[in-house]
């Protein structure tokens, strides 16, 4: 009777045992990806003469890619891209050689913000010059769509069917594999060309803002400190660290400074500070260099600040 039990419990732990394993797999088997963090120009910076650009030409080790998320589903070989930056074969071969090569060369999606240069450029390396890719899906709002089908080279990409546009709208989920799905929605910026979205990315158990580009949080209708509570992660805006960094006009180049959103979240629990990651860093920005004063004032904050390469569960 002993050695039947004795089995018997063997035959359970070990199936136990297995189930954690597969437990564990799936824990991995949706996850998000940092591409790059850099405003539109990413650095160096075209024309810059500021020192954070003169070491970065001098230095391919400081060069640093434009923004861009990456999706990888493990259980379908699919990856997905959250905007086309300047920087896109460099970032899909980071997505694709994560495991070896099991996932095929073109994206089954790519989501676009808006018409800024750094998150839809990289579309001219799906065309035939480039990997000639065929009706790659691309997802855009109305006006994003209408300015790729109008604009050349642009319209070339859709009449040869490198990419095939599938339309979003404001609030509607776009249902992927499930469970994957992806949320649009408008958010107040410069829209010269087109409107300007942000993304709620959800996965098998955790969920993730994107919102690379934004005027600032008190124009936007809802409310961005309720939203962060929603989710596990939240990508935001942190272009400049302050008002200080360009000579430019700011009033013309409108988003929340570093320093005005860590105010601003400041009401939130150190739980949910934790979810939130500055991404899309001006050249200028001194949160780009990590071992500034800067970066570790906010991560003594509690927050965080996106790096090229992190990797998150979904």
């Amino acid at each position: 009777m002993n050695k039947l039990l004795l089995i018997f419990l063997l035959l359970f732990y070990s199936c136990k045992e297995k189930e954690l394993e597969e437990v564990k797999e799936k824990e991995f088997e949706i996850e998000l990806e940092v591409l790059g963090v850099i405003q539109d120009a990413g650095l160096p910076h075209a024309g810059c003469k500021k020192t954070c650009c003169r070491k970065a030409f001098g230095n391919s080790a400081l060069h640093q890619d434009v923004v861009s998320l990456g999706l990888r589903d493990y259980r379908n070989n699919q990856y997905y891209l959250f905007d086309a930056s300047p920087d896109l074969p460099s970032q899909m071969k980071q997505l694709i050689e994560k495991r070896g090569e099991q996932f095929k060369q073109s994206p089954e999606g790519i989501f676009l913000t808006h018409a800024h240069i750094g998150h839809y450029a990289g579309l001219m390396y799906l065309g035939r010059e480039s990997m000639n890719a065929h009706r790659a899906p691309v997802y855009a709002m109305p006006r994003m769509r209408h300015f790729l089908e109008n604009n050349g080279p642009w319209n070339q990409l859709v009449e040869i069917e490198n990419i095939d546009i599938k339309e979003l709208f404001d609030q509607d989920t776009i249902h992927l594999y499930h469970p994957l799905s992806v949320i649009p929605f408008l958010v107040p910026h410069r829209d010269e060309y087109s409107e300007t979205v942000g993304f709620k990315i959800i996965g098998m158990k955790k969920s993730a803002l994107y919102i690379p580009d934004i005027d600032k949080w008190e124009k936007w209708e809802r409310d961005i400190v309720e939203e962060v509570k929603k989710v596990d992660y939240a990508f935001l805006d942190a272009t400049f660290y302050d008002g200080e960094e360009v000579a430019r006009d700011i009033s013309e180049i409108p988003h929340p400074f570093v320093i005005e959103s860590m105010e601003h979240f400041n009401v939130l629990s150190e739980e949910d500070k934790s979810k939130i990651f500055f991404i899309h860093l001006n050249h200028t920005n001194p949160l780009a260099d990590e071992h500034s004063i800067q970066s570790q004032t906010v991560l003594s904050a509690g927050f965080n600040i996106a790096r090229k390469g992190m990797i998150f569960d979904l």
